[in-house]
């Protein structure tokens, strides 16, 4: 695929053009480079003649891809791609319309999103602390006082806002306006939204950055990797730091920094937010990823009926 002009002129447009994160473009690449290995192999053509492909081309790929046992989320992440690719060739005038538009994908099973209790939550905001409580040699310099006022600020950041991790991560001091505690988020295709930012978040927020050394003070990244280092700490340490948390607190490890994300949002609908609210402060660009979580409490709601109500059987 190295050698494809439009492949390598449609990823250098996702990321300069369209603000595609890394993650993205990885599976984006991915993706182009798989169909382009499946067509080299049935049809010794590579690169593809994209223009010259129809649907029935694009059918017989998603027939390989169903006797490999994919998943139909892992399916349409695929097409994802072509879709988005074949919309780049057309709006060039590299083709004429998209054989992968009106396809038929297999549809994936509603997965609901998993979440922490408000309780489970609370425990697992107060377990930096119970850990620093626990060190027993407080001048051992591998157990920094600092690490764990970060953590602690990096939890209470990540269910306050709601954020990516990817979000978190990128947070620079200029984005906090403290006075009015809120947040500038730089989200998704680089879509730049508002959040508000509650005061347990942001009073550990300046617990940690009053206890940084005068070297790492004047860091732009709100949360280092390094109390005397000015370099922001990265999301894979987020989720290797949560992942010793959750063990604290007997919770599943294998929880991700995205569950406190679930977590938010189911809590915020628990208790009455709005579901166009809730849309706008996650980032989603459309109501119905935002609709999953309405059924996350519905069903809770049902157990709770059916365990309670005299005539519910």
């Amino acid at each position: 695929m190295a050698q494809d002009p439009h492949c390598r002129d449609f990823l250098r447009h996702l990321t300069s053009d369209k603000g595609a994160s890394p993650h993205t473009h990885r599976n984006y690449r991915q993706a182009l480079s798989e169909f382009s290995a499946w067509r080299a192999k049935e049809c010794g053509e590579a690169p593809p003649k994209w223009r010259d492909l129809v649907r029935d081309d694009f059918r017989a790929y998603l027939r390989s891809l169903g006797r490999r046992g994919l998943s139909p989320a892992a399916v349409r992440l695929r097409f994802s791609a072509l879709r988005s690719f074949y919309r780049f060739l057309v709006r060039r005038g590299g083709v004429e319309a998209s054989p992968v538009r009106h396809l038929s994908l297999p549809k994936p099973a509603r997965r609901l999103p998993r979440f922490l209790t408000v309780e489970q939550m609370l425990s697992l905001l107060e377990a930096p602390s119970r850990a620093w409580a626990a060190v027993e040699d407080k001048t051992d310099r591998r157990s920094r006082e600092s690490d764990y006022l970060r953590d602690t600020a990096i939890l209470e950041t990540l269910y306050s806002c709601g954020l990516r991790v990817s979000e978190l991560a990128a947070m620079a001091l200029p984005d906090i306006r403290w006075s009015e505690q809120v947040v500038r988020v730089m989200g998704k295709g680089r879509k730049e939204r508002l959040l508000p930012i509650g005061g347990h978040a942001l009073r550990a927020i300046q617990k940690y950055r009053d206890r940084l050394p005068a070297t790492s003070a004047k860091a732009q990244a709100v949360f280092l990797a390094h109390p005397d280092r000015g370099a922001a700490i990265s999301p894979r340490v987020i989720q290797l730091r949560l992942k010793r948390y959750l063990v604290s607190c007997g919770l599943d490890s294998k929880l991700t920094p995205h569950k406190l994300r679930h977590s938010y949002a189911t809590h915020l609908l628990d208790r009455g937010a709005d579901l166009r609210s809730v849309q706008e402060l996650l980032g989603h660009a459309h109501l119905a990823t935002t609709q999953v979580y309405t059924h996350v409490g519905m069903d809770r709601l049902k157990k709770a009926y059916d365990a309670a109500h005299p005539r519910a059987k």
